[in-house]
């Protein structure tokens, strides 16, 4: 009878220590020591790893307007340090004894007169007649003055039409191209018209003998 109970003893720790080693039931309560001889279990918990956010960022639009700090350059061509060559002079005109090339030209010996234009005779030769002994015809280069176009002479008291001044009292104009001037040339109708109508103030009158 006394074997009998222990062995019931025994059976029941043994069932008591087991459960309490599987950790079961109601076991020892939390934080407290473990008993003598024993090695308390280690629990670990592992956290999953956190999982990686892709972040994309955006590249920033390209814009079709200039901000207001950046301003458009622009080259200026340099300017052209060469000069431009010089028109060559003209020549005077071939045949005519005068060394201007625009203007009036008066051959007196040959009794002739040519207006020219850079260098070539734009109207005549035209027959003239020029001023008598006593009364000259200067000779030189000059510059047309003024124009008339009914002019009258007090004082030869004789009409001078078509007056193309050079001197002082010496002008072109009509008259007659059988008698002597009083040192005007003398043109015909036609030719003194042409003359006033074509020089201008400030053109050249060569007269050559």
């Amino acid at each position: 009878m006394k074997k009998l109970i222990l062995a019931a003893t025994g059976v029941a720790t043994a069932v008591v220590l087991g459960a309490c080693s599987a950790g079961g039931g109601s076991g020892a309560p939390a934080g407290a020591a473990a008993p003598a001889g024993e090695v308390a279990p280690v629990v670990t918990t592992t956290s999953p790893p956190p999982v990686p956010v892709e972040t994309t960022t955006s590249a920033p639009a390209p814009s079709s307007t200039p901000s207001s700090s950046e301003k458009p350059t622009t080259t200026k061509p340099k300017p052209s340090t060469k000069k431009p060559a010089p028109k060559p002079k003209p020549k005077p005109a071939a045949g005519v004894p005068c060394s201007i090339t625009s203007g009036a030209c008066v051959d007196l010996s040959a009794k002739k007169t040519w207006i020219l234009r850079d260098g070539a005779v734009a109207y005549g030769p035209v027959p003239i007649t020029a001023g008598k002994k006593g009364h000259p015809t200067p000779v030189g280069t000059f510059s047309v003055s003024h124009k008339v176009k009914n002019y009258h002479s007090r004082e030869f008291d004789a009409p001078m039409p078509n007056s193309v001044f050079f001197v002082p009292g010496i002008a072109f104009h009509s008259g007659s191209l059988s008698q002597q001037s009083h040192g005007c040339i003398h043109l015909s109708p036609g030719a003194s018209a042409k003359y006033f109508s074509t020089l201008k103030v400030g053109d050249s009158v060569q007269v050559v003998r």
